[in-house]
């Protein structure tokens, strides 16, 4: 049983934060790991989990198909294979539905979303495909059910060419980039009611990067709890699209702004040369969030970001910071050529996760108490500081004891790695615990859920081809605790002490 550290000190972006708070968990138990090895078909990985409550199982999905794991021991109940509609990317359950999302063998041409039965596990009765756009990266349900929104990443073939020498570097439109948007399912009739994109949209915030030979690609959706916007994360592009629901059209894309790497409490290791050492460094953070995740507090919406940072899959917008003058220790530093310029540097991520409100203003950031954590534990890869530190990429929120709490995946870290912080008071998010699994090897997506009134996490790791899930107990009620003394005989006992340490 892994027991909770409580950490003191969360560093924002703003200046350091000291942050107390009484951890409503009391205990975290792993329950079993799956190795996807086992299922033995080729191909098969651990990427994205969701769980049906109705089976009581986990499904897993993973390029060639979807694993679907017994949630109570972690066996195998059965492979489904996808391969022969194109690569699965993604898995999201609601009402007995398992809805897929599967790129085309051909990454820019139409995907589609598979409909599957969860008590059949097979292709669901009446229309189970639904066309939607190119490269369907994530998808979600609303609340309700009603509506099922995907993610259409559209990633061209080759990206645009550079235009001129100047620097920042300029790139061209791609020849073939098929354009991002969100496909929005009725599931009363399982057809797209829309599909918005970016043209014409207005702008606001700063750092949008639109000079990268790419549109703006769909990463991430998060719901609001009402089922009246979404929140979509254009990751390379360093904002967020802010999607009406009542009129299935974006409102704004957001810019996320930069974050100062030079503060106090935002420190990096630029350095991957064995040794780990912290610097306030001149350059700033594109905060390029992955995964996010919307939560209610005090009657507003807050949206959390995993600031994981991503250069072009070909990395033409990426360069070493010494092509660009920096000397020791930031001349390795890898940087965005398309922003950066010399003596001004920035670098992709934030090596952190934030919350920000509904309109994409940032009220938390947990400045550099991740990489310095993965560091104190000895689980920080100083390979991966010249790049993006531990990179956070998943988000999955739950409530305990009344308090709501983050889990953040960490992709790079020695050992699999999820942080987990207090986020009911937006602005003053506190560290809890630093959750470390032997032999898992970076998280990709997290899902807690609750079973028979426990709590629990699944995690789905990547690059270990493993899934883990993990148990969450809450601490008990200050009246669990009175009837616990009392039946003890302990009540009385404690009153007297504390009544004679009263002088």
């Amino acid at each position: 049983m892994k027991k909770l550290i409580v950490s003191t000190l969360v560093a924002a972006l703003f200046s350091p934060v000291v942050s107390f708070a009484a951890s409503p968990i009391e205990s975290i138990t792993k329950e079993w790991t799956y190795s996807h090895a086992l299922t033995g078909v080729a191909g098969q990985l651990s990427e994205i989990s969701a769980y049906d409550a109705i089976t009581n199982t986990i499904w897993v999905a993973g390029i060639v198909g979807v694993d679907v794991l017994n949630a109570t021991n972690g066996s195998l109940v059965q492979h489904i294979d996808t391969s022969a509609f194109g690569s699965i990317n993604s898995v999201a359950i609601k009402n007995g539905l398992a809805a897929f999302a599967i790129e085309s063998s051909v990454k820019t041409n139409a995907g589609v979303v598979k409909l599957y039965d969860t008590n059949s596990r097979s292709l669901a009765s009446g229309v189970n495909t639904i066309t939607v756009g190119a490269l369907p990266d994530m998808l979600t349900f609303t609340a309700d059910g009603s509506k099922l929104l995907v993610a259409n990443e559209g990633t061209p073939s080759t990206y645009g060419a550079r235009i001129g020498t100047t620097v920042p570097r300029n790139y061209g439109p791609a020849a073939v980039d098929p354009v991002g948007s969100v496909s929005i399912i009725d599931m009363s009739t399982r057809t797209v009611a829309a599909t918005p994109g970016f043209v014409g949209v207005s702008q606001t915030g700063s750092n949008i990067r639109t000079n990268t030979g790419m549109d703006f690609e769909p990463e991430y959706i998060a719901v609001n709890a009402a089922g009246t916007k979404a929140y979509v994360t254009l990751q390379e592009a360093n904002a967020i699209g802010v999607l009406d629901l009542n009129t299935n059209s974006f409102e704004k894309v957001v810019g996320l702004g930069v974050k100062d790497f030079s503060l106090p409490g935002n420190t990096i290791d630029p350095l991957n040369n064995g040794t780990v050492s912290f610097i306030s460094a001149n350059v700033k953070g594109l905060y390029m969030p992955d995964g996010i995740a919307a939560y209610e507090a005090n009657g507003a919406t807050y949206l959390v970001m995993a600031n994981e940072g991503d250069f072009r899959e070909d990395d033409g917008d990426r360069s070493a910071a010494s092509t660009l003058g920096a000397a020791a220790p930031l001349n390795n530093l890898r940087v965005s050529n398309t922003d950066s310029s010399p003596g001004n540097l920035y670098a992709a991520g934030a090596r952190s996760f934030s919350i920000r409100d509904s309109n994409g203003t940032l009220v938390f950031d947990s400045g550099d108490t991740l990489d310095k954590k993965a560091a104190e534990l000895g689980i920080y890869d100083d390979a991966r500081s010249r790049d993006k530190g531990v990179e956070p990429e998943g988000v999955s929120l739950f409530s305990v004891a009344g308090r709501t709490i983050a889990a953040i995946g960490l992709e790079r870290t020695l050992k699999g790695a999820v942080a987990l912080y207090d986020i009911t008071d937006p602005a003053n998010a506190s560290f809890l615990d630093m959750l470390v699994t032997d032999g898992d090897l970076a998280p990709e997506g997290l899902q807690a859920f609750e079973r028979d009134g426990k709590l629990f996490l699944t995690i789905a790791n990547e690059v270990s081809n493993t899934t883990t899930l993990y148990s969450i107990t809450p601490v008990p009620e200050p009246e669990t605790y009175a009837m616990l003394l009392a039946g003890l005989g302990l009540l009385g006992l404690g009153a007297k002490r504390r009544k004679n340490s009263v002088k």
